[in-house]
């Protein structure tokens, strides 16, 4: 029987490094095919040994019963929405504030990122492992959608890395491609679906499905934006809890731009 657990245990190891390389590093080592080898070998094993069973197998991404409705969440750290600049002097103006705020008249360094158009969501781990993923609500409280969240291949089930923390809450926005979106569409098209509007309005009815195998056929993809809570870890800067989550395996928006002034900061927004 050890042999068995042995062999399960690194199946299943071994799915969550390939799904690391294919979804978050965009760097596959092994075809499709050798990966549906491998995960069917693992679901053979798992059906044979029901009592090995665990919610953070690869195989365990979807298959969650339908739910009747969503349970809320409270957010231990609310989430907050943004705000707009829409001239260069709002921005200057924030530059300003936040100088005032620090009490200090020296140069801000600023991380800059292009707002992704999905639905943000929040996503927290207890020893290193998935316990639950909300919507953003009104900030307050979410809607649980953790069966939902566990369908997208970029999103950690288990963390990697070392310095792991005990709890650690994650906000990240959930999106659609435009590629991704012209392929649903194409799709849907064939099947004589009515079609979406736009890539937003795919991701967040995709996110909000109470069958999470209809959640599943979305191509939906995440980029983790920032921290909420976490414990054991201190981070200096945005930047740096930024690198820190990636090390732990999550997908990071490769557009980011750290350390840059303000001025920077608009001519980046220029060239994007």
């Amino acid at each position: 029987m050890s042999d068995i657990i042995e062999k399960i245990e690194n199946l299943r190891q071994e799915l969550h490094r390939h799904n690391h390389r294919y979804y978050v590093l965009d760097d596959p080592e092994i075809s499709d095919a050798e990966y549906d080898r491998l995960m069917q070998e693992l679901i053979a094993l798992e059906k044979a040994h029901p009592e090995l069973y665990s919610p953070d197998s690869p195989t365990q991404r979807v298959g969650s019963p339908p739910l009747e409705k969503f349970e809320t969440a409270e957010h231990s750290i609310p989430m907050l929405s943004l705000d707009n600049g829409f001239e260069d002097e709002h921005i200057f103006e924030f530059d300003r504030r936040i100088r005032k705020l620090l009490g200090t008249a020296d140069e801000i360094l600023y991380t800059a990122e292009p707002k992704m158009d999905g639905l943000a969501v929040e996503l927290v781990y207890e020893t290193g492992r998935l316990a639950m993923a909300s919507t953003r609500g009104d900030g307050i409280r979410g809607e649980v959608i953790t069966a939902n969240i566990r369908t997208i291949g970029s999103v950690p089930l288990i963390l990697q890395g070392q310095n792991i923390p005990p709890i650690l809450d994650v906000r990240g926005e959930v999106f659609i491609s435009r590629k991704g979106f012209e392929k649903l569409n194409e799709e849907r098209l064939k099947e004589d679906l009515y079609l979406f509007a736009n890539p937003r309005n795919a991701a967040a009815g995709a996110v909000r499905q109470l069958d999470s195998r209809a959640t599943a056929k979305r191509p939906l993809e995440i980029f983790i934006y920032g921290v909420g809570r976490i414990e054991g870890v201190q981070l200096a800067s945005h930047s740096e809890s930024l690198m820190f989550l990636k090390s732990l395996g999550f997908r990071i928006n490769p557009l980011i731009r750290p350390n840059i002034t303000i001025q920077q900061c608009l001519e980046y927004y220029r060239e994007l």
